[in-house]
């Protein structure tokens, strides 16, 4: 039976690690891979969640199985911080392991309701989005969201990309820190999007992975806050991998909004799916959670290494832009410091980008996104004299 299974294709961003890896220089600089590193390349556990832990270690009395749907107390307090109080009654929900979970069930969800719907995402989008639509044997639809030119959202052709969304499609918007862009909507374009989208009969479906990253905690839930304010069904998917620094505890949350006379069914349904696909989700990163967001002294300490961890990327996106102004002595890569969240995509062309590794060691994604957590002080001005070497 294996022996009919062919190779899958390589993952383009786990390729680019075991390159990196497998460079020798020493003055390398690693900005493909999407995770929060500090000044010193370390990836820190935050002082909240070693507060929790060993608080966990020293009050834990089981390691038996939670429920279908993780633990009450986790779920409740995620719906709280992320779209606030008023949704108990419209808001079923289950852990999840991670943000991928997440999707994952949602599309799942989705399938089940409505076999025919088809999932509009943006181009470009999570590489893993249309990977796992794909999988699953779904239509995937793309729309028009970035400008190669301004570096900003193509919200004219976004807009009449989204004209083609039939009842009962479900659209997939990134809540913020659009990934791998960094480019994101305004407000008052959120507005528009959810005008239209209510007049289509469309179904929201929000990957919420980045909240805390970009303008703040209460500023990043309120695009999200939107949406489930406007639609009679959203579906949201939320990670804690990136705002409580906890990757590997692979630690998330599925919310489906329904009216409260259909919460119960789709509740089950959603148990059902955390049954077939693998029973009950990871518990030690979501006690975490709860643990921090429950208590005042902890979720104070996090939210303020939280701003601290969001400051330092904007301070590193003025200081690249600055850079990027002085080397080019020019103002287009000034859309950096606009960016919000991790990633900015440059607008490089993959041979660009194949010469800054090659040349310079400096590895990013093939189409020009790279994490801005993955510079410091000292690697700005390398990596700004090497891109006005490349793209002049």
């Amino acid at each position: 039976m294996l022996e009919s299974l062919n190779p899958q294709p390589q993952d383009k961003i786990l390729a680019l690690i075991a390159m990196f890896r497998d460079d020798p220089r020493t003055d390398k600089i690693d900005l493909g891979v999407g995770v929060y590193k500090d000044a010193t390349g370390l990836t820190p556990v935050m002082r909240a969640v070693k507060a929790a832990e060993k608080k966990l270690w020293e009050t834990e009395t089981t390691k038996t199985y939670t429920g279908l749907a993780g633990e009450p107390a986790y779920n409740a307090a995620m719906v709280g911080m992320i779209l606030g109080d008023g949704y108990a009654d419209r808001a079923a929900s289950v852990a999840t392991p991670g943000g991928t979970g997440a999707i994952r069930q949602a599309l799942e969800l989705i399938r089940m309701a409505s076999p025919a719907a088809k999932v509009w995402m943006s181009n470009p989008t999570w590489p893993n989005h249309p990977s796992i639509v794909k999988y699953l044997g779904m239509q995937g639809v793309e729309y028009r969201y970035f400008d190669a030119a301004t570096r900003g959202v193509d919200f004219a052709g976004l807009m009449a990309d989204l004209e083609g969304v039939a009842a009962g499609d479900a659209v997939l918007l990134h809540g913020c820190c659009h990934n791998p862009t960094g480019a994101n909507l305004s407000q008052d374009q959120w507005d528009q999007v959810i005008a239209l989208l209510q007049k289509k009969g469309a179904v929201p479906l929000v990957d919420l992975a980045y909240q805390g990253f970009g303008d703040g905690l209460e500023d990043d839930a309120a695009a999200t806050r939107k949406i489930a304010a406007a639609f009679p069904e959203v579906l949201i998917a939320a990670s804690c991998s990136k705002n409580f620094g906890i990757y590997r505890e692979r630690t998330g949350i599925l919310i489906a909004l329904t009216s409260p006379d259909r919460k119960a069914v789709v509740q089950g349904n959603l148990n059902f799916l955390n049954r077939q696909n693998y029973s009950f989700p990871p518990d030690h990163g979501a006690r975490l959670v709860t643990m921090i967001l429950e208590d005042d002294a902890l979720r104070a300490d996090w939210k303020a290494e939280l701003e601290e961890v969001r400051q330092n990327m904007l301070g590193l996106r003025k200081h690249l832009a600055d850079e990027l102004r002085r080397a080019t002595n020019s103002d287009r890569f000034d859309f950096v410091a606009d960016h919000r969240g991790m990633f900015s995509r440059l607008g490089l062309t993959e041979a660009q980008v194949a010469t800054l590794r090659e040349k310079h060691g400096i590895y990013m994604v093939g189409d020009s996104r790279i994490n801005i957590a993955g510079l410091n002080a000292m690697t700005v001005p390398v990596l700004a004299a090497a891109i006005a070497q490349v793209a002049g």
